[in-house]
């Protein structure tokens, strides 16, 4: 069973835009189903390297902002992937956004003046991002970091900037550039994920919030369904949830179809219970051809009331 006083505590966070996590003990092991609310990525530079940097950030769920001060580059058509497009001069821009430490900026500006103006403005905020990096080679980099610190800025803030941008891994093209750039913001998202426990450590941590909120009202009685481990082919990853209440209303997914039908049926029977059980949905051939699959797989789906 899944104590809900736990369930209001996680919608009290997401609500305030702030990370959380479920840990569930099944069968023996601890899964824990992260909530990871869509992290911002501000690129201060709408140039070529920003146009595939956008799109890979985007798939991997960040909500992109493109900052730049030439309406041709700061403009739809180019970065149609991005939730926000701001064409401004960089110092005004990086005021209006109130960049906070949740918050992942890419500093790739055209030049080395620009790039100096949004630092300035970003470390005089008293508030860093939780990542920051700049593009440039290191000898670029170095000399502008040491004009900052003759400035007066805090050494300390100034080694928290990633630069040269991007993990070293001989990038030569702007897209090879920016999936270094992108394979720096995974490492440091990932950072504090500890790996001995990554199999247990959930792939789906977004927010339905419409789900959230249903699991932590208390207004009647339901039972959770959590996809926590998959083979094969299936139509949902580790992580995705769903509920249903005694009069049948459900909200979220777990895939769809005559497998989820299945285990709703049989969690529906389990409101009020008190109890918790495993459920594994297996993916057969003939199942697999019906759902529009190309092969088939299986899912082990966990089930609890919900008191």
């Amino acid at each position: 069973m899944i104590d809900s006083s736990d369930l209001k505590k996680i919608y009290d966070s997401v609500s305030k835009q702030e990370p959380s996590s479920l840990p569930l003990n099944i069968e023996g092991k601890t899964y824990i189903r992260n909530f990871r609310p869509t992290e911002r990525l501000i690129l201060l530079g709408g140039g070529h390297i920003a146009e595939p940097l956008c799109r890979y950030a985007s798939d991997l769920g960040f909500a992109v902002t493109v900052v730049d001060d030439r309406p041709v580059f700061a403009n739809r058509a180019r970065f149609s992937d991005a939730s926000e497009i701001l064409c401004n001069e960089y110092s005004k821009a990086v005021s209006q956004l109130n960049i906070n430490s949740n918050d992942y900026v890419a500093v790739i500006t055209r030049g080395h003046r620009y790039d100096a103006d949004c630092l300035r403005m970003i470390l005089s905020s008293g508030q860093l991002p939780k990542y920051l990096g700049m593009i440039g080679s290191k000898r670029r980099v170095i000399s502008l970091l040491n004009m900052l610190e003759e400035e007066g800025y805090s050494r300390h803030d100034l080694e928290q900037i990633h630069a040269p941008i991007g993990i070293d891994i001989n990038a030569l093209t702007t897209k090879e550039i920016s999936i270094s750039i992108v394979a720096e913001l995974i490492q440091h998202r990932r950072k504090n994920v500890n790996r001995h426990a990554s199999e247990t450590v959930l792939t789906i941590e977004d927010i339905d919030m419409a789900l959230i909120r249903f699991l932590a009202k208390k207004d009647s009685l339901k039972a959770l369904l959590l996809v926590y481990e998959t083979s094969g082919s299936t139509p949902v990853k580790t992580g995705a949830m769903m509920a249903i209440d005694k009069k049948f209303k459900t909200v979220g997914t777990i895939g769809g179809g005559c497998g989820e039908d299945k285990v709703l049926r049989q969690a529906w029977c389990m409101i009020g219970s008190g109890q918790q059980c495993s459920v594994t949905i297996e993916m057969n051939n003939d199942i697999a051809a019906e759902e529009g699959m190309v092969c088939g797989g299986s899912m082990k789906v966990f089930v609890a009331d919900i008191v």
